[in-house]
This record gives C-alpha cells, sequence and structure tokens, in this order.
C-alpha cells in the first residue's frame, strides 16, 4: 500500500522525507501519513480510500479548467497551455478599467503584463483573476527615502501598557501616546503584538497567538474615549458601576484577563446602549464600516453571539460539537438566529468599529510624529480551529489539524500550538481569497507586517488535534502565488514584511524571501557560532532585521544571569545534575557574548546582569549592524527581567499577562530608557554615515 499511499501524500502536498534540525534525513510512518491524510479529509486507511481521496483531490483542483486566481510577475510571461491552445486570443481587462487583446505565443505563454494589479483574464467564455505582483515588497529604502537605511524601533506587548482609565489591560490610546513619544526619541517603527479578535465569551483564552480569527481585531484592546469621547466613557462607567473595579484592575501588577474582560464587555455594552438610541454623529461612520467591511464581518460578529449562545445553553466551547444546522455560517438556522440577535450581532460590530478606529488613529499619530513606518502589526502563524475564522472559511482552512513544529533549536521537545492553518489545495480553489483578505486586514492600520513563522509559506508541520508533535509532517503551500499576493499587498499598503524566520529553516527559504524584500530576523542571543562565538556586528546580513530578544527568550539582563534556566527548572522540576549542566552551558554563551560586546562596544569586564551598561551595550550592538531596521524589545528599553511567554507552559508562568510599571507618556523619558534609546539612536546614526 505504500506505494499508492505516497502518491497521495504527494499529491496532497505531504512531504514523505524531509531533515530535521540537526541535519538528520527523516522519514514519516505510513501510520503517520494515514493519520494527517485523514485529518485533511482525504481517507487513507485502504486502498479503495486512497483511490478515493486522489479522485477527489482532482475534482478540488481541476483537470484543466481555468483556476479562480492565477499568479504572475510583472514583465514576466505566463504559461497558460495547460489551460489554452498554442497562440488563442485573450482578453485582459485590467484593474484601471483599460482592455488588452493579447494573443498566446507558439507555446501557449500569455505576453508579460507590467501593470500591477488584480485583472481579468477572459478566455471563451471563461475567466479569472490576474494577480500581476510587484518583483518584491515595499522596502525600507522606500519607506526611508534611504538607499542604505539605518531605521530603528521598539518592540511593544500592547496590553502591557498603562494609562489612567485603561481598566486593567493596555489600549489603543495608550499606544497612541507612545508612539509619539517614540517619534519624539528618534524611533520610526512600534512592532506591537498581535491585535487579532479573540473569544468575547471565553476569555480565559487570552494568548495573542491562538486567536479567534485573524481578520478581525481584539475589541479588549479598544479605546472607546478617544473614539466617542472621555464624556461619554465616564457616563457609561457610571451607569454600569464600573468605576471601584476598573481602578482595582489598574492596580494590579498581572493582568486579571477574565476579570478585565468582563469590566471591558460591561462597559462596552453600556456605550452601546446609549449610542443606538440615535444621534450621535458617528452613527453614519459605523454605518459605513459595517458596509465597508461587508460578509466578512457580519460572519464575525454571528460567530460571536453563536458562540456564547451556546456556551450558555449547552456549554459547547467548539463549533464543530455544536448543532449541525449551525456549523455551516450561510444555513436558514443561521440567518434566523441571525435575525433573532440582531442586537446583539450589531453591539460585536460596534466593538469591532472602535477598535479599528482606534488603530487608524495610532497609526496616523504615529507618521505624523515623524515616523516612517509607525506600527508593524504581528500577523500569527495560524487561529483557532474551533474559532471565527475557521467556522466561516472552512473551505480555505483545516480546522481539524493543528500547525507546530518538530524538535528545532528553539525547542527540543518539538511544539504543538492548537492552532489551523490554510489548506493549500482550499486556498487555490478559491482564489486564495482568505489569504488576501487576512492580508489586508493586517495592514489596514500598519506600516509593517511581521509574519510568525513565515516559514508557513513554504511548508508548516501538522498534525491531528490532540497529537503529540512527533506525529506530525510537513504540508507545502504554493509558496511562489503566496508571495506574489503578499508583495502585491505590500506594495499597495505601502508597508514593509517582516518574516520570523527562527527554527527549522528548509534550505534556500532565506534566499527567497529576500529576493522578494521580505526582511528575516537576526537575533542577538542565536547570533553564535558552536563554539560560542558571538558574530560581529558587520557579520550580521543587511537583508534580516537586528533585535536583542523576542517575546519568546527572556530580556538580555535575565538571560545573563540564567533567568529563564531558573523558571524551567521550577517548572519542569530538572535534576541538579541536567540544571548544572545547563547553567554551564550559559556560562560559555555568557563569556562568549561579553567578548563580543567588549569588542563593539567597550562593555567593562565587570558588568553584571543589573548593570546599565549591559543592556546599552546590546542596544548599541545590534544598532551597529547593517541591518535596515534594528528593533529593541522593550523589556530590554526598560530593563526589564521577565519575559513575556515562556514557550511550553500555560499557567506555570504569567504568560501575557505582565504589565509594565510607569504611565506610557512617561515610560521612554525615564532616565535609563532614555539613556539606552540615544545609544541606540547614535549607533544607527554611525552606521548610516559609514
Amino acid at each position: 500500500m505504500s506505494a499508492l499511499l505516497h502518491k497521495l501524500a504527494r499529491a496532497a502536498g505531504v512531504a514523505i522525507d524531509w531533515v530535521d534540525a540537526d541535519g538528520r534525513a527523516q522519514t514519516v510512518t505510513d501510520e503517520v501519513l494515514r493519520s494527517v491524510l485523514g485529518g485533511l479529509e482525504l481517507p487513507a486507511e485502504d486502498d479503495e480510500q486512497v483511490l478515493d481521496s486522489l479522485e477527489k483531490l482532482r475534482r478540488i483542483l481541476g483537470s484543466g479548467n481555468l483556476p479562480p486566481l492565477l499568479t504572475v510577475d510583472r514583465g514576466q510571461w505566463l504559461d497558460l497551455s495547460h489551460y489554452f491552445s498554442p497562440n488563442a486570443l485573450c482578453e485582459v481587462e485590467l484593474e484601471n478599467g483599460g482592455r488588452l487583446a493579447l494573443h498566446l505565443s507558439d507555446h501557449g505563454w500569455l505576453p508579460a503584463l507590467d501593470e500591477i494589479g488584480y485583472h481579468t483574464l477572459r478566455f471563451a467564455g471563461e475567466q479569472c483573476v490576474l494577480a500581476v505582483a510587484p518583483q518584491r515588497c515595499f522596502n525600507m529604502s522606500d519607506a526611508t527615502g534611504s538607499r542604505h537605511p539605518r531605521a530603528w524601533g521598539i518592540g511593544v506587548q500592547l496590553y502591557s501598557l498603562r494609562r489612567a482609565g485603561d481598566g486593567g489591560i493596555g489600549d489603543t490610546q495608550a499606544l497612541e501616546v507612545l508612539a509619539r513619544s517614540a517619534a519624539a526619541h528618534g524611533a520610526d517603527a512600534l512592532g506591537i503584538s498581535p491585535v487579532h479578535a479573540m473569544f468575547s465569551a471565553d476569555s480565559n483564552r487570552y494568548s495573542p497567538y491562538s486567536p479567534s480569527s485573524r481578520l478581525f481585531n481584539n475589541v479588549l484592546y479598544s479605546a472607546p474615549g478617544s473614539i466617542l469621547g472621555e464624556r461619554a466613557v465616564r457616563q457609561a462607567m457610571e451607569s454600569a458601576g464600573l468605576e471601584a473595579e476598573m481602578q482595582r484592575l489598574e492596580q494590579l501588577e498581572l493582568i486579571d484577563w477574565p476579570a478585565a474582560a468582563a469590566a471591558k464587555q460591561r462597559l462596552l455594552w453600556a456605550l452601546y446602549e446609549d449610542f443606538r438610541t440615535g444621534g450621535n454623529p458617528l452613527a453614519e461612520d459605523f454605518a459605513s464600516f459595517r458596509r465597508h467591511a461587508g460578509e466578512a464581518l457580519e460572519n464575525h460578529c454571528r460567530f460571536e453571539a453563536l458562540h456564547a449562545f451556546h456556551i450558555r445553553e449547552g456549554d459547547i466551547w467548539d463549533w464543530r460539537h455544536w448543532p449541525q444546522e449551525y456549523r455551516n455560517p450561510h444555513s436558514a438556522a443561521v440567518i434566523d438566529f441571525a435575525r433573532e440577535h440582531a442586537e446583539e450581532i450589531s453591539y460585536h460590530a460596534f466593538c469591532q468599529w472602535l477598535i479599528d478606529r482606534g488603530l487608524d488613529r495610532t497609526q496616523t499619530a504615529a507618521r505624523s510624529a515623524g515616523m516612517h513606518i509607525g506600527l508593524i502589526s504581528d500577523l500569527a502563524v495560524g487561529a483557532d480551529g474551533g474559532g471565527s475564522q475557521a467556522w466561516s472559511r472552512q473551505a480555505q482552512l483545516l480546522p481539524q489539524l493543528t500547525v507546530g513544529a518538530p524538535p528545532d533549536i528553539l525547542n527540543r521537545s518539538g511544539q504543538s500550538w492548537g492552532i489551523s492553518a490554510f489548506s493549500p489545495w482550499g486556498l487555490k480553489a478559491h482564489g486564495f481569497s482568505a489569504f488576501i483578505e487576512m492580508l489586508r486586514a493586517n495592514l489596514a492600520h500598519a506600516g509593517g507586517m511581521r509574519i510568525d513563522h513565515v516559514m508557513g509559506l513554504h511548508r508548516l508541520w501538522v498534525m491531528p488535534a490532540g497529537a503529540s508533535s512527533d506525529q506530525g509532517a510537513y504540508l507545502h503551500y504554493p509558496e511562489e502565488d503566496l508571495l506574489r499576493l503578499l508583495a502585491l499587498e505590500s506594495v499597495r499598503h505601502h508597508a514593509i514584511v517582516l518574516g520570523e524566520d527562527l527554527g527549522t529553516v528548509p534550505e534556500g527559504l532565506r534566499e527567497r524571501l529576500a529576493a522578494r524584500g521580505i526582511l528575516g530576523m537576526r537575533v542577538l542571543l542565536f547570533e553564535q557560532d558552536h563554539a560560542q562565538r558571538f558574530f560581529a556586528p558587520q557579520e550580521w546580513p543587511e537583508t534580516s532585521i537586528a533585535t536583542t530578544s523576542t517575546h519568546d527568550l527572556p530580556p538580555i539582563p535575565a538571560w545573563w544571569k540564567g533567568g529563564d534556566i531558573e523558571w524551567r527548572a521550577r517548572i519542569e522540576g530538572l535534576a541538579e545534575e541536567k540544571l548544572d549542566e545547563q547553567r554551564r552551558a550559559r556560562e560559555r554563551e555568557r563569556e562568549g557574548l561579553r567578548a563580543a560586546l567588549a569588542r563593539a562596544c567597550d562593555l567593562p569586564a565587570d558588568v553584571t546582569a543589573q548593570s546599565p551598561a549591559l543592556g546599552d551595550a546590546a542596544a548599541a550592538f545590534i544598532g551597529l549592524t547593517p541591518a535596515p531596521l534594528a528593533l529593541l524589545p522593550m523589556e530590554d528599553v526598560l530593563g526589564l527581567e521577565e519575559q513575556p511567554n515562556l514557550p511550553g507552559t500555560i499557567d506555570e508562568h504569567p504568560n501575557w499577562r505582565r504589565r509594565w510599571e510607569g504611565d506610557c507618556a512617561d515610560l521612554l523619558d525615564a532616565p535609563l530608557p532614555r539613556q539606552r534609546l540615544l545609544v541606540l539612536d547614535k549607533a544607527r546614526h554611525q552606521t548610516e554615515q559609514n
């Protein structure tokens, strides 16, 4: 059976052979292949099922029929010989309304087009969208006007910001204030944590990388006072009796997500009740927002209402377990439900309007303050299979599989992230519409976008829900199509693209991403060889951003003293021998980094984790690299010793809950962060002049 099974796997894009992080060849077992293919809804338990699944895949992908969308690079000919006869006459209707009559070549190739955009290709009663893409994404030179840009910015966990009246969670108003402050210090960018929509009825799920939908935003980050006015907010708080609770939440060291979410939802409901009575001058803007967002917004709001309903009535938390009539967003039952719960659905749209307008205000403020880029959004690699996006885009997502990673340099045990991903053939069969709408949603109010686990544009490690990471396989994606669409949307939105390329990176992918103008990521803590020699700044590439750490790693002071090792020792109960081994390994790494910082930045020999000189040297170091953008995480700007997230933990470590001391307006003006940003700014100017 293996030969037939392998044929199906290859047709479905499932890799049978792969190379692990240590360079060792691996082969996926037949048992795992059958399990993964089953999750792809391609049963493969016996030959008959395999043959049926091959036929199903053939029907999905088409047999000579023109697909809904084709991609091509600007200035490149397109092979259409699979669909049309040589020398056939085609019509291309350009996006701007112009029309071209073109003859295919003797070999069936469409002549090159110079106009980028989404055009319409027509032939003999058939038509499809022809996406003509620029050769590369909008880049740092485009953004700054400099041939050799040396910009810098700050990485921000949005929820960690504080301001009076935020109710215990950082919001867009705090981010707007921080953007102006950062711009005044010379920053060109703020890289923010994901703002994807979560589950309004389930505030216990708050990891920003496991959202309900990547098409809409987390309403808990909204700052209604900046849109509706502070007076309206004060009145709503009084009517809902929220003053004492909001003040209590604001004083907490760690975010209490369930309590803060409950208070914010009560506030938003009170605001909506007042807003819907009529007479608000912003009513037309809200109506315009709903019309423009269309079916996608309506589906998301219906999901929110349905999700809350099924939790209340039947304790059902996952749409895949709802009664059958509610699993299809277009069913008569869903339409009837929407009619009966119109006000609740309108409320969720109102909340999305508030956060959308808040993000728009923030990006406008950042650019107006002098930032060349402004906000850099963060696109999670997937969404919860039980969430809004998976429910509303079932034909283009894979809710029965979860995404993760095999053992790699970041996590030797492998990872299962509990999120779903796109279906490669589902995307093709539907003209990549779910991918395009997702890009547009995340570029709407940003000057850049970071793609988490950018290797997902090429392949993703997938496994059946509930399986361990060693029960997975790589699923390949139409990389060239995705990269072209990404470049097209990047240029149309004038936004740079960063790709988080840490972990097991397929050979040649970094080069292909760089050719498309997608910046990789280089992290100071990883830029070393096997002998713990850290690479000098000038050895870093120009095709990646430079940063000291990430949200999954400790800040420099914590790393220096091994705080992350101690955390894991407490959580995992490491044996003393294993703990000593890790401490010795960190000591060797520390000496390597000490030497590199001393050579490049004159770090004193007697520096300690608590010494400001250590953080200053690390900031200067990334500033001295040829990277077109250096991003310093706020934890390292402030000299903190705790990381936002400890991968592999849930409740054992306060992931995604830490708040920074100090009001957002003054955060960067304290002596230590002011000095650190000055050091970074000077280093950037030094490399620019060189």
